[in-house]
């Protein structure tokens, strides 16, 4: 581990050490008691259908990789990028962001195609990642029945409904972007060098060569039908994430965790917020954002609150970790020896 991640971890551990110390100073009446109880009478086929939910998303990534491979590799199949996938994201939960490129890095490997290509890829789906949850987030907003129907919303979710807005006004001014640099990439890289040719430590150069990367990547989406099947399988994925959040929530069979879509979708958006302060293998910003959120304006009990956040974890992040370990292991593979192979092939 060189300097900077060790100097990197050792913030993340400050930070993390401090809003620990902070949530449980506020809960002056915490029973361990009563974190136990809960998390024991929890409904287990439930919590089993959330990991399933959440195995079976990992499928539909793997189908939206393919689709994004159809104008490069279209003999490409579903069955050989399940495997990389689940390790990749084996790979992320144990080694926090150093396992972040293993995906891609399998998936180049598999497929015979250059790194720098599927990590083009990679860039392309974390819009459509973004793109599809702004939506879902949106439609749970401002449908009828969503916020439109809380007669007096609150602070809280009047400031969610501008939040929205403007997190929507984001992913459509990005996909403008997008469909720029898709049509007259090689000019912007260009004036993007010129522009900022200035700056220390070549970042003009650096920022124009992220330009044509992320132009690589647009070139996967071949036409109106694969951006249809690249949006289709994006919204569906994050959709079926949505409901084993909703089935680890309701599988306390408590009022206070009894929520709908709406707030399904705020824990989401909270814990993927939370997990840039993460610990490999320990995590710690996802399950304190859920926790907050849960015992702030879910007004759920403290006990319940700290069980949920944990649970919603290790269903929707760690569980993946058996299987990934047990495909790496049959296909001779070391998470630790991709992170080093993949982080190198990226520089």
């Amino acid at each position: 581990m060189d300097r900077k991640r060790i100097l990197a971890t050792v913030v993340v551990l400050l930070i993390l050490a401090a809003l620990f110390y902070i949530q449980f100073r506020e809960w002056h009446s915490f029973d361990w008691a009563t974190f136990w109880s809960q998390t024991h009478r929890i409904n287990k086929l439930r919590v089993l259908y959330a990991i399933a939910l959440i195995y079976f998303a990992y499928w539909v990534r793997a189908v939206r990789w393919k689709v994004f491979l159809q104008p490069v590799k279209p003999d490409a199949k579903v069955s050989e990028l399940v495997s990389p996938t689940v390790i990749g994201f084996t790979g992320l939960a144990l080694l926090g962001r150093a396992g972040e490129f293993i995906r891609p890095y399998l998936i180049a490997r598999r497929t015979d195609l250059s790194f720098s290509s599927q990590l083009a890829v990679w860039a392309v789906e974390r819009i459509f990642d973004f793109g599809a949850f702004a939506l879902l987030l949106a439609i749970a907003v401002f449908r009828e029945g969503g916020m439109l129907s809380i007669p007096d919303p609150g602070p809280f979710y009047r400031a969610l409904r501008v939040g929205v807005l403007l997190l929507n006004l984001l992913v459509a001014a990005v996909a403008i972007v997008a469909v720029a640099i898709n049509k007259w990439g090689e000019k912007i890289a260009h004036w993007t060098e010129h522009t900022f040719s200035h700056l220390p430590r070549h970042l003009g150069q650096r920022a124009a060569a992220e330009v044509r990367k992320f132009g690589t990547g647009l070139h996967t989406i071949h036409g109106a039908t694969g951006l249809f099947w690249a949006a289709f399988t994006s919204i569906g994925m994050w959709y079926l994430i949505a409901l084993a959040y909703k089935a680890v929530t309701h599988s306390y069979d408590a009022p206070a965790l009894d929520i709908p879509l709406l707030q399904v979708l705020i824990l989401m958006g909270a814990s993927m917020a939370g997990s840039i302060l993460q610990l490999p293998g320990v995590g710690g910003g996802s399950q304190l954002a859920v926790i907050a959120l849960l015992s702030g304006p879910f007004a759920a009990p403290s006990e319940l609150a700290a069980s949920c956040g944990v649970l919603l974890w290790l269903v929707t992040f760690a569980a993946v970790i058996p299987a990934g370990l047990l495909l790496a292991h049959h296909e001779r593979l070391s998470l630790r020896k991709l992170s080093q192979e993949s982080h190198q092939a990226g520089q």
